[in-house]
């Protein structure tokens, strides 16, 4: 097992990230990229899939992602955070096109998840180049250390988190650090780290993939079920339906889970609001 460093996981707790660690070999990250939009293109134009759905649950409709996500290069820094118990609780990918104001505003991700402690990690793996230009994640040091502040919903047509949510108090984000990537690194962050992402102003597709690791321990708070797919370790809690890996790319039987799993989300990660899908 290979897992983070003492100054690695000593930066983590400090700054509540750490960047860049290294998952595969930047070839390797292109071509499974490649591998991908093939894949995209397809099922857009042959079975109509909408860009909300090719971009969720990924690792649940694409075995690709399903390899991907039980990487011993990402679960062993992982592990040294979380533990040896991991499950994924989500995936989804990060597109932005060339020239795009798609954008990410200052958030925290445990905002509207409903879980209920802390023990998550998202690592973000770069199957591009990711730049400042290209419309990198940027984090403020040590924001992680905070509870959960309030955010405004703004439902902002080139936002792309789900309610278009973002922080409603004041911050310094003159001291954010850009979190630059080339394809096949990665970076890990806390659940509540203060965090954003501009437009991409470059003339190349900006592709990053966020994986969102739990311990078993999570309890989601909030909506009656939850779900999460064990990756390594073993789960003794059962606080969650167990989820399988995908026998192919977009298969009806998966495509027809998801449909139930947004039902069941939707009731924490819209509450007090309206569902509305990019």
């Amino acid at each position: 097992m290979t897992g983070l460093s003492q100054d690695e996981a000593a930066a983590y707790r400090r700054d509540g990230y750490v960047f860049p660690v290294e998952v595969m070999a930047e070839d390797d990250a292109v071509a499974l990229r490649k591998q991908i939009e093939t894949v995209e293109r397809r099922v857009k134009t042959e079975q109509g899939v909408s860009h909300q759905r090719f971009r969720s649950f990924c690792h649940l409709l694409m075995p690709s992602i399903d390899r991907l996500v039980r990487e011993p290069a990402i679960l062993d820094p992982v592990d040294s955070i979380l533990g040896p118990d991991l499950m994924v609780w989500s995936a989804e990918f990060f597109i932005k096109d060339a020239h795009t104001p798609n954008h990410v505003s200052w958030h925290q991700d445990l905002t509207y998840w409903g879980l209920d402690s802390t023990d998550e990690v998202t690592a973000w793996v770069a199957l591009s180049d990711v730049t400042v230009e290209s419309g990198c994640m940027r984090f403020v040091p040590g924001s992680h250390k905070r509870e959960i502040v309030a955010h405004r919903d703004t439902f902002a047509d080139d936002n792309m988190l789900t309610r278009g949510q973002e922080i409603a108090v004041a911050f310094d984000d003159s001291v954010a650090v850009d979190i630059v990537l080339k394809p096949g690194q990665m970076s890990l962050h806390h659940g509540r780290m203060f965090h954003a992402s501009g437009p991409n102003r470059s003339d190349a597709r900006r592709f990053g993939l966020a994986v969102r690791y739990i311990a078993p321990s999570m309890r989601q708070a909030v909506g009656e079920r939850d779900f999460a797919v064990l990756v390594r370790g073993e789960d003794r809690y059962g606080h969650f339906v167990t989820l399988p890996a995908p026998t192919g790319d977009f298969m009806p039987e998966a495509l027809e889970m998801c449909t139930e799993i947004d039902r069941e989300q939707a009731a924490y990660f819209y509450r007090g609001t309206e569902p509305r899908y990019k």
